[in-house]
């Protein structure tokens, strides 16, 4: 019975594992079939719609148009997480938004941007755009008729609260009329004073002219008023090429890991295999199934994020060798193994998870969508490692592979490593690097050329429209256009997207003077025949805005204190949640510094790659504190406690070692398969990971050995302490 229940288990996950890919993978190409060709793309895959405004005034301040800017961008990523809203010259703001072709569809959604005030009877304005904090359409059922009903929901902020409760209180039987862009848009009756800071626009015709008004009103709130210019598609700036290299690339990262798992770990890498596919599958199917938007820096996450899963395998399984070698039976040991793992995934899943909620409220743009992957991939991949892996190793043992040799070679016992007796020389290390990276970037601060070497998304630049009286593919753009353009202009950082249906490109470059731009004039000329009137310029600003890098400068240092406060509560010693925090500290500044010496662009895949760092880093630290934990409670005042710290590491040294090399694979073959700006995102990345195993084994155990024995005399021969 319990033999025909284990095969009947293995053939429910090969056939899982058979509809996942069916369903997930087979929409790949061209024909775009199955469950994939749902999956909304970013701008840099699939195109989307290009709208510019400009402001009615005809020289506004700095601080009004970064506002809008900023209160844009914020509104448009309801349609995506990757949309960007940029200012352009002095008075214009462009937005892209994408996954979207119908730029009049969006407009019509997006509302006209315009004035907005609330005026009484007699004329007098009571509120303006600027008090709503936000506005949505509502639909209900009347109590008497039961007729559908429909209005528009108003959320006001703390200013507006106030003003609309003294103007409702002095107005009760009258008209507050609603006036948009000059024109009256709704009169309510104000039937009693308003004073919780929520107002309802009722009697509207039907759900679509809720929805019409409650974007008129969330639009009218910007500090300018705005006229269209001009919208039009845009093409994908990479395509099908980056696509097809970056699951190239994550085919073979997952075929290494899978087969090295299985080396290491005989029987149960088989069933982490079978579960990484599943894992796998089930990320892609959930992408179409909540609409995340996905770029080229979200694919590389993915990637990323099969390394990462197999670290939960990777736990459980050191455990079952460690009780094999301990003379436990099979069955007690897969039984042990998981149960004694169970504790240390929590904790380093639960701080990631933390990360990627704070990132989730308090960020935008790309972070924002970054942490929508983060927090799918962490919840996948504890799914598939507590119940998928399990499920398959009992099934195996069910079907009848008892045999000790299938799940785990014989181990011999290794002698501590003093890794302590070292932390002067790690720390001295650590230090250096992280002076010599500040060094660097005092050097090229000084010199005028940046601390860092910072990308259009953070510094802005020039925007070029070229007319070239040809339709060129991406491939063409990028193999003839880009490397005349890189030339001319002096800039090894060049952006191009197709306008569609058209012969025009939109180039995007570091900001140009005038000689660099007779420089590409004529080099256009030359190479592919256009004429200067075929060429208009214009000042872009960065798309990563001052108040998105405080978002997500605030995002990181809140998410850091919420995982050192989970950190404390779960280990109940300050000491180890401020060594953990430390570390990490001391991994984002080594990355940091790795930037400042090989001047990679620092654009927006440099905040996922800092938050990706951030998440990741700590989980290494998590197993061995979590041991250190575990053997206190089992040896007390026994154990020297610098042994038995060394000992806690030198335990869990062969889990630091395997989940950052597999999680290294994954990111190596992104950066040898992957395309340009795929590989400035991996390299860092591969950093980041050598980092933290680093910092995790030489650092983390060693600062808590320090802060735990420190002011004490002897500390080296106290024992239990």
């Amino acid at each position: 019975m319990k033999r025909s229940r284990g095969i009947a288990g293995l053939a429910a996950a090969v056939l899982i594992i058979v509809l996942l890919t069916y369903t997930a993978v087979c929409g790949w190409g061209s024909s775009h079939s199955g469950a994939m060709r749902n999956i909304r793309l970013g701008l840099d895959l699939a195109g989307g719609v290009s709208i510019t405004y400009q402001a009615k005034e005809a020289h506004p301040s700095s601080e009004e148009m970064k506002d809008t800017v900023y209160k844009l961008q914020k509104r448009v990523e309801a349609y995506s997480t990757e949309a960007s809203v940029y200012q352009e010259g002095d008075n214009r703001i462009s937005i892209s938004i994408p996954g979207v072709s119908d730029a009049n569809e969006i407009l019509k959604e997006l509302g006209q941007p315009g004035s907005l005030e609330f005026q009484t009877a007699d004329g007098e304005t009571v509120l303006t755009g600027s008090d709503i904090k936000t506005a949505k359409a509502a639909s209900g059922q009347n109590r008497t008729t039961g007729s559908s009903e429909y209005t528009v929901e108003l959320q006001l902020n703390e200013k507006g609260k106030e003003k609309f409760a003294e103007a409702t209180r002095e107005n009760v039987g009258k008209q507050i009329s609603i006036i948009y862009d000059g024109e009256v848009i709704s009169s309510p009756k104000v039937s009693e004073a308003i004073t919780g800071g929520t107002a309802y626009i009722d009697g509207m015709e039907s759900y679509e002219k809720a929805e019409e008004i409650a974007s008129s009103i969330r639009i009218g709130g910007l500090s300018l008023e705005l006229t269209e210019l001009n919208s039009q598609v845009q093409g994908a700036q990479l395509g099908e090429e980056a696509i097809s290299t970056s699951l190239l690339a994550g085919g073979i990262g997952l075929a290494a890991v899978i087969l090295f798992m299985i080396a290491v770990y005989l029987l149960p890498g088989l069933a982490s295999g079978l579960a990484l596919l599943i894992y796998t599958g089930l990320v892609l199917v959930l992408l179409n199934a909540f609409d995340i938007t996905l770029s080229l820096p979200g694919i590389a996450g993915i990637i990323l994020s099969i390394g990462m899963a197999v670290d939960a395998n990777v736990i459980i399984f050191a455990r079952v060798k460690e009780e094999i070698a301990a003379g436990r039976s099979v069955r007690t040991a897969l039984k042990n193994g998981f149960h004694k793992a169970l504790s240390a995934i929590i904790d380093g899943n639960i701080t990631t998870l933390i990360a990627a909620a704070v990132l989730w409220f308090l960020g935008s743009g790309t972070v924002r969508g970054f942490a929508q992957t983060l927090a799918l991939g962490i919840v996948v991949s504890m799914f598939t490692a507590l119940v998928i892996t399990r499920m398959l190793i009992q099934s195996f043992y069910a079907a009848g592979i008892q045999n000790e040799k299938f799940y785990a070679r014989k181990m011999k016992e290794r002698k501590p490593v003093d890794f302590l007796g070292k932390r002067t020389l790690f720390f001295a290390v650590s230090l250096a690097v992280i002076l010599g990276g500040f060094a660097v970037m005092g050097y090229h601060h000084v010199k005028g050329s940046g601390m860092l070497a910072y990308s259009l998304e953070f510094q802005g630049g020039t925007s070029t429209t070229v007319d070239f009286h040809k339709d060129y593919s991406i491939s063409e753009i990028d193999k003839s256009i880009i490397p005349v353009i890189r030339e001319a202009a002096g800039d090894s950082e060049v952006q191009a997207q197709k306008v569609k249906d058209s012969t025009q490109i939109v180039i995007r470059t570091k900001a140009l003077d005038l000689k660099q731009r007779e420089a590409l004039n004529q080099a256009l000329e030359e190479q592919f025949q256009v004429k200067e009137s075929d060429i208009t310029y214009s000042s872009i600003s960065s798309t990563i805005s001052e108040e998105m890098r405080r978002d997500a400068a605030a995002a990181v240092l809140i998410s850091t204190i919420c995982m050192l406060l989970y950190i404390w509560f779960r280990f109940r010693d300050i000491r180890f949640a401020a060594s953990a925090v430390t570390a990490l500290v001391h991994d984002v500044l080594v990355v940091l510094a790795f930037y400042a010496v090989s001047r990679i662009t620092v654009g927006s895949t440099f905040i996922a790659c800092m938050l990706t760092i951030v998440g990741y880093s700590i989980n290494a630290t998590i197993v061995i504190f979590d041991r250190i934990r575990e053997e206190r409670k089992i040896q007390g005042k026994r154990e020297n406690l610098a042994e038995l710290v060394n000992r806690c590491i030198t335990l869990t040294l062969t889990r630091s070692i395997y989940t950052s090399l597999t999680t290294f694979m994954m990111v190596f073959f992104l950066f040898v398969f992957g395309v340009s700006s795929v590989r400035e995102f991996a390299m860092p990345l591969m950093i980041g990971i050598v980092c933290g195993a680093y910092s995790s084994v030489c650092i983390t155990g060693a600062l808590w050995y320090v802060m735990k024995t420190k002011g004490r005399r002897n500390t080296v021969t106290e024992k239990g302490k």
